[in-house]
């Protein structure tokens, strides 16, 4: 999927979060809920998230120069390794924060009816955010499940979405359950301890996305059905009759670097080399659209028994 298709996902995110957090600071200033409040800090994170992505996809665009050949198509990496990091600082350990403070103080809540009317309302708006999240992730998923997506992707932005958008529909349930056992009970720890849960909640989401990202930004491979087409394409069974190694690494979402060492049948003259190593390139990338950059070495294959017996 292009950025285009991402970022789609991502204005519609910044949209929700923008209004549930202006709508939550509203209900935590009336109400005084811990709930509320962390929840507002979290759409806050969320709202600056979907910012930083947009920024990535943006620096991600600029043309190849001297100093990076191979463009700067990682920053989508980078940026949504640092919205790992903001989630997991400001979203997390403010809640975590706040409700240990809210658990140790307990506060009476004013006006928990308008707290509910608000978590509602924020579910209905961040439910649109995930629906488009999960429309815009559909191609790319294909037959995977979704844990298996987040965890496959090279697509950076949309895996993020998904989590932050997951997480936050959870909160708001952690939240409005909170409140109601407040409003029930009338004992204010329950929203102390809701607070608490949407903080850890919000920790474990950033800490999946940190090993994500970090592994994305690191450097990864093809996947293992693309890994099996580029060896299936890159010989052809007359001029190149296998493959000596391969090996690919994402340079951004949508380009994947291709360096093979091939086998080349003996015999075969200069210009038959060159025409049989531009076949096999087509050939891939008809199979793999990712592989953009193809470097293909041509060797003859040696056996380690005829090696070996050549010493």
């Amino acid at each position: 999927m292009s950025a285009g298709g991402g970022k789609k996902a991502i204005v519609a995110a910044l949209s929700a979060n923008l209004g549930i957090a202006i709508a939550k600071f509203i209900g935590a200033a009336i109400t005084g809920s811990g709930s509320m409040l962390a929840e507002a800090v979290h759409s806050v994170a969320d709202t600056g998230n979907q910012g930083l992505l947009l920024l990535g996809q943006n620096r991600a665009e600029q043309e190849a120069d001297e100093l990076h050949p191979f463009g700067y198509a990682r920053n989508r990496y980078f940026y949504s390794f640092v919205v790992a990091l903001v989630l997991f600082t400001l979203g997390a350990m403010y809640a975590i924060y706040e409700g240990v403070h809210k658990i140790q103080h307990p506060e009476d809540l004013s006006s928990p009816f308008v707290a509910v009317a608000i978590l509602v309302i924020a579910s209905a708006l961040e439910s649109y955010s995930f629906w488009t999240a999960m429309r815009e992730s559909a191609p790319l998923r294909g037959n995977a499940g979704w844990w298996r997506f987040i965890r496959n992707s090279r697509n950076p932005e949309l895996p993020v979405v998904l989590l932050e958008d997951s997480g936050a529909l959870i909160g708001l349930l952690i939240a409005l359950v909170a409140v109601v056992l407040t409003m029930v009970t009338g004992n204010p720890i329950f929203d102390g301890l809701g607070t608490l849960a949407i903080g850890l909640l919000l920790g474990v989401i950033a800490v999946v996305l940190i090993v994500e990202m970090k592994s994305l930004l690191i450097g990864e491979g093809a996947t293992p059905d693309q890994n099996r087409r580029i060896r299936e394409n890159l010989v052809d069974g007359t001029r190149i009759d296998r493959v000596i190694h391969l090996r690919t690494e994402y340079l951004g979402p949508e380009e994947l670097l291709v360096a093979a060492k091939v086998a080349i049948v003996p015999g075969l003259d200069i210009a038959d080399i060159a025409r049989a190593i531009d076949d096999a390139e087509a050939r891939v990338r008809a199979a793999v659209p990712a592989a953009g950059l193809m470097y293909i070495e041509p060797d003859l294959y040696r056996s380690p028994a005829t090696t070996e017996s050549s010493r």
